[in-house]
């Protein structure tokens, strides 16, 4: 195999398997430029896809207070730079009476069919409190966004949707088939400390998309760059291509620069970074 580089001598650039997976970057690493700023960059490092994850100030995105206009506009900020958006987080108080929260979810399901959104994602809660609350809130929702075309998803996020064990009790309160997983591995070490190859398992046939970050240890630095931590993507993604996962993948870890033009170079690193270990899955 001499002169021959490690993924052509393993044929995995001719292979009829080869995963062809969408990678998209979230805002998230952004946040303290303008949302414009962040398509901007999102676009210069040669994504084509992103989301409405995290708030940018003066922002409404897809939230309860978003007016139609506003929502229109918003469309067309992405779509003028030739960005897909596929995403938006929701957004609901989870002291707040479960009818206060169901209406106020309602009206962010409308806003996000009205930007023609594939996916609402949802953190879960923290405190055990709130979990029978989150649960009906959910199932509402899973409902409701199936009539407008829209999938729920839950990230792993520590409390009640910590690790496998917590997200299959999720899944099972929820009961709805509109109520899946966006899986981020990264998010395993940070809240639990859990290996996320060994947590994914359990949970992998009901993951519809992933939430690419990095970390090295529980509490640790999630917005760095790849391969900084202990998160094996090549096991991971080729766990996911055993149940039929054909993505999106969404990159929210990047390591935030003194600029944005630095942080876009970091976004470019990472996406190069998830194409090569593709080439292996």
């Amino acid at each position: 195999m001499a002169g021959l580089s490690v993924k052509r001598a393993f044929g995995a650039e001719n292979s009829p398997q080869k995963t062809n997976w969408p990678i998209g970057c979230f805002n998230r690493a952004w946040t303290k430029w303008s949302y414009d700023d962040a398509l901007d960059s999102i676009k210069a490092a040669d994504y084509k896809l992103t989301d409405l994850l995290t708030g940018h100030r003066d922002e409404a995105l897809a939230s309860s207070a978003a007016t139609p206009e506003y929502l229109d506009g918003l469309k067309k900020r992405s779509a003028q730079r030739g960005l897909a958006v596929n995403m938006t987080a929701i957004r609901f108080k989870p002291d707040a009476a479960l009818a206060d929260n169901i209406a106020d979810l309602r009206k962010q399901i409308e806003n996000a069919a009205r930007l023609e959104l594939k996916f609402m994602l949802t953190f879960g809660v923290d405190k055990p409190e709130h979990y029978e609350k989150f649960y009906r809130l959910m199932a509402d929702a899973a409902a409701q966004g199936e009539k407008r075309g829209l999938r729920l998803v839950l990230k792993p996020h520590g409390g009640g949707s910590g690790a496998s064990e917590e997200i299959l009790r999720c899944i099972e309160k929820v009961a709805h088939p509109n109520f899946k997983i966006w899986y981020d591995a990264g998010n395993i070490i940070y809240y639990t400390g859990k290996d996320p190859l060994a947590e994914l398992e359990p949970i992998a046939r009901h993951v519809t998309g992933f939430c690419a970050k990095d970390c090295s240890a529980p509490k640790g630095d999630v917005m760095s760059q790849f391969g900084t931590g202990k998160v094996d993507f090549k096991a991971v993604f080729a766990k996911l291509k055993s149940v039929g996962f054909n993505g999106p993948i969404m990159v929210e870890g990047v390591k935030v620069g003194a600029t944005a033009e630095e942080t876009t170079a970091n976004a470019r690193a990472n996406r190069e970074y998830l194409e090569e270990a593709l080439s292996f899955a």
